[in-house]
């Protein structure tokens, strides 16, 4: 799960940073897997409820860690900027429970290019052709890994481009508006829209129940199930991976210079599908995995430009 971290870096000091943002992205991109065997029996709003209730603890370690305060300044911004990277992740984990974790990873790491065209025609920024050249092979990625059908189209393949446009704007009101906020407050802010969005689903679904397929295609309707502890092995992995990975991630960007140590970021869409592909099968065609190289590269530039 890719997280925007406002932590300063250290000029000029690039010292551990990029194995230290690789093992965080190890760790989430096997820690995704899980997402696909906990949609088998139980629903994401009750995935996100579990989830934030075994990370806050964790959070509460960090601060008193002196990672950071869990007081924002701009209590506003911080809670707009937490709802917008909540939302981003209801598309992005229903798109892991629906679809290879590459294809969901592919459309979460449009953000960077989705950055780029909102600063350009929402916020009139110019930019130069490099990164015009960069966001015009990123979608060209896009559409390799997605393959969509003009013939047949299924609106799913649009789950995880949705997760990408609000990641982007989650990451746009990060360095807009919260620039000095802690990453503790920000993560902590996050993790309670996640739980109030797990927690209206959830009671919504329980006055209006909505119909559920059997398996993973039941992920979204799903309303709370029990028990739920042939799973509950997977949601502690999920909740104790996530903040482990963030506090890595910090940890990255506080070592090195952030245009940097993006790039290693992704290094999940590696990992992840990689995974995948060793534990479960899951397989890439040829061009899907020259999607991905064209991806990774857009992505890179944007990054190294300042972009």
């Amino acid at each position: 799960m890719k997280q925007t971290i406002s932590s300063p870096p250290l000029v000029g000091s690039h010292s551990g940073a990029a194995p230290i943002m690789v093992a965080a992205m190890v760790i989430i991109g096997i820690s995704d897997n899980a997402v696909p065997l906990m949609a088998e029996q139980i629903g994401i709003w009750q995935f996100y409820l579990m989830r934030t209730v075994i990370a806050l603890p964790l959070v509460w370690v960090m601060m008193q860690a002196g990672l950071g305060s869990l007081r924002p300044g701009r209590m506003w911004a911080v809670a707009l900027r937490g709802m917008l990277v909540a939302v981003s992740m209801v598309f992005y984990f229903s798109a892991v429970a629906l679809m290879p974790l590459a294809q969901a990873l592919a459309g979460l790491f449009t953000s960077p290019i989705l950055i780029v065209l909102i600063s350009v025609l929402v916020l009139k920024q110019r930019i130069g052709p490099i990164r015009v050249t960069a966001v015009a092979l990123g979608f060209l990625g896009v559409l390799l890994v997605l393959q969509p059908d003009p013939a047949n189209f299924d609106w799913l393949i649009l789950l995880p481009v949705c997760g990408g446009l609000f990641y982007a704007l989650g990451s746009m009101a990060t360095g807009l508006m919260c620039r000095e906020e802690s990453t503790v407050s920000m993560l902590f802010a996050m993790l309670l829209a996640q739980a109030l969005i797990g927690a209206v689903a959830l009671g919504g679904l329980a006055l209006w129940p909505l119909p559920v397929a059997e398996g993973a295609d039941g992920f979204v309707t799903r309303g709370w199930v029990w028990p739920i502890w042939p799973v509950s092995h997977w949601v502690l992995l999920q909740g104790v991976a996530s903040v482990l990975g963030v506090f890595l991630i910090t940890k990255a960007y506080q070592l090195g210079e952030a245009s940097y140590v993006a790039v290693f970021e992704y290094s999940v869409i590696i990992v992840g599908p990689a995974f995948a592909w060793m534990v479960f099968g899951q397989s890439l065609e040829p061009m899907q995995i020259a999607g991905i190289a064209l991806i990774v590269l857009a992505g890179g530039t944007i990054a190294l430009r300042g972009g």
